[in-house]
C-alpha cells in the first residue's frame, strides 16, 4: 500500500479532475485559491476504509435482485468497530466479513438497516481495530466543491471528484431522498465508498452509478452518494433498535419506471402486497389515494401520506385502454426481510 496512499494536494486532484472530465470541470465554478496548501493524508484516511463481503441465503427476498454474494466498501465511524456502508450490500446477510487495507479479515455482524436512507451499519468483531473517520457536515458541501472518493473495491482506492449537484433523488425501488449528492467523474467501486471533503471528513456514502449525474447534461456520468446528514438524526435509534423508531412507511413491492411523464410498473416483487392485489408488470399507475401525481417523487409522497404501513392503498391502474381500480394492502417492508443478527 505504501506509495499508493500519500499526502495529496487538492491542486493536483483538481487538475486531474480537469483531465478526467474535460469541459465539464471547465464549466464549473471551482476556485483553486490556496488549495496547494490544503493537503489531506490519504494514507491516514484509508485506515478507516474496509472491504465488506456479505453472503446472503438464497431464500432471502433481496437475493433475487441483488444476488447472494455481495462486495462493497465500509467506513469505520467509531472506536469500537462500527462501520457505515450502503445497506443493500449487507441487508439479509447470513455472514459478513470486513477486510482492512493490510489484508486482515474479521467477522462482522449486521447492526442496523434503514430502509428510508439506505444506510447499513455493521460491527467488526474479534480484535478489529481501526482509527475512525470523522463524520462531517454534508449540508455545507456545495456544487463545484472538490472531494475524494475512497473505496476498497474497484480499480482505484482513491479518486478525485467534483460535486456536480445536490438535489432530490427518487429511486425505482420505493425510495426517496430529499437531497442526494451527485459527483463526477464516475467511480466504478461506488457502493459504500466514502465521499470525503477537504477537511478529511466523511460527507457521503456511495449508492449508485448514473449516466445523468448533472442536470441538463445527459452525457455526464457520475455517482450518487447518500449524505451523512441523513444519518445523524437516526443514529441513536439504529444503534439501540436496529431501525429508526417511527411508524414504518407503507410498502407495495413494485419496481417503477418514470417514462415521459408516465409511471410504469417494471417488476412486481414475488409474495409482495402488490402481487397479492394483482398488480402486474406493464401496468401504468395514474393515481393513488384518489389523487394524481406529477412525478415519481410526488407519487411516493402521496403514497406515504396515506398513513403508516398496513394502510389500504387505492391505486388507479391503466391496462391498455382500460382504467381499473386496484387496492393494495401495504405492509412494513422490514417484516418481509431476514434481518436476524449475523455471526
Amino acid at each position: 500500500m505504501t506509495g499508493r496512499w500519500r499526502r495529496i494536494s487538492w491542486t493536483m486532484l483538481l487538475l486531474n479532475g480537469f483531465l478526467l472530465t474535460g469541459t465539464l470541470i471547465g464549466n464549473l465554478a471551482v476556485t483553486l485559491g490556496e488549495a496547494s496548501a490544503d493537503e489531506l493524508n490519504a494514507e491516514a484516511l484509508a485506515r478507516a476504509v474496509v472491504r465488506i463481503n456479505a453472503t446472503i441465503l438464497p431464500d432471502a427476498q433481496s437475493a433475487q435482485t441483488l444476488g447472494t454474494e455481495r462486495e462493497g466498501t465500509g467506513v469505520v465511524i467509531d472506536g469500537s468497530g462500527l462501520i457505515l456502508t450502503i445497506g443493500y450490500t449487507v441487508v439479509e446477510a447470513a455472514q459478513i466479513q470486513v477486510t482492512t487495507g493490510d489484508g486482515h479479515g474479521y467477522p462482522a455482524e449486521l447492526v442496523a438497516y434503514d430502509q428510508s436512507t439506505g444506510f447499513g451499519l455493521v460491527r467488526a468483531g474479534l480484535d478489529f481495530a481501526a482509527s475512525p473517520m470523522r463524520i462531517g457536515d454534508s449540508e455545507s458541501l456545495k456544487e463545484g466543491d472538490a472531494a475524494l472518493v475512497l473505496s476498497r473495491h474497484g480499480p482505484q482506492p482513491v479518486q478525485p471528484v467534483l460535486v456536480v449537484g445536490k438535489r432530490e433523488f427518487a429511486g425505482y425501488w420505493e425510495y426517496l431522498l430529499d437531497e442526494a449528492i451527485f459527483t463526477s467523474p464516475p467511480i466504478a467501486g461506488f457502493n459504500g465508498a466514502a465521499l470525503v471533503d477537504r477537511k478529511g471528513q466523511l460527507v457521503g456514502v456511495g449508492s449508485l452509478i448514473l449516466r445523468d449525474a448533472m442536470p441538463g447534461h445527459a452525457t455526464v456520468a457520475g455517482n450518487m452518494f447518500v449524505p451523512v446528514s441523513a444519518l445523524k438524526p437516526i443514529l441513536s435509534d439504529l444503534l439501540a433498535y436496529g431501525r429508526r423508531q417511527e411508524p414504518p412507511r407503507p410498502w407495495l413491492g413494485v419496481t417503477l419506471r418514470e417514462e415521459q411523464g408516465r409511471l410504469l410498473v417494471e417488476r412486481v416483487t414475488p409474495q409482495s402486497p402488490a402481487e397479492s392485489a394483482g398488480v402486474k408488470a406493464g401496468d401504468q399507475i395514474v393515481g393513488v389515494g384518489g389523487q394524481r401525481f406529477s412525478s415519481l417523487a410526488d407519487f411516493y409522497r402521496k403514497l406515504w401520506g396515506l398513513g403508516p404501513a398496513g394502510v389500504a392503498v387505492p391505486l388507479e391502474v391503466m391496462r391498455g385502454p382500460k382504467l381499473e381500480p386496484v387496492t393494495v394492502r401495504s405492509v412494513d417492508r422490514y417484516r418481509t426481510l431476514k434481518l436476524n443478527p449475523t455471526f
